[in-house]
């Protein structure tokens, strides 16, 4: 399981580095101000979560027993795709409604740091 985590990691890492570059380059001049500070959000969680990804990943190949680590894994990736996904579409139709869907991706996003922390505390011990 945590290489398949370690291998969506590298795709998101990639994605977040090239929707970032998308953003500052092709965009710049397309979206008003306000869309380009909603897209430049979507990459900033994106990137963040990335990174906290990757270390869920590589804890659940160390403790392959807390299972918990995975768990958080696979939250902050959900966390990804419907919080960032949605600001994304949002920035780029301009659709509002998409941004309604937002916080259920920052919900995934606190209960993969809930994880997090249930594991390390799991993890203490081993």
């Amino acid at each position: 399981m945590s290489s398949l985590l370690l291998t969506i990691t590298g795709i998101s890492g990639f994605l977040a580095v090239a929707l970032g570059a998308f953003g500052a380059h092709a965009l710049k001049n397309r979206l008003d101000a306000d869309m380009l500070a909603v897209y430049h959000t979507a990459v900033q969680y994106h990137f963040i979560h990335t990174l906290a990804l990757l270390g869920a990943a590589m804890l659940a190949a160390r403790f392959v027993q807390v299972a918990t680590w995975s768990w958080a894994g696979w939250m902050f990736i959900v966390g990804m795709l419907i919080f960032s996904g949605s600001l994304y579409a949002l920035a780029l139709s301009g659709v509002r409604i998409l941004g309604a869907i937002t916080p259920i991706g920052g919900v995934c996003f606190l209960v993969g740091w809930a994880m997090f922390a249930v594991a390390a505390w799991q993890s203490k011990g081993l």
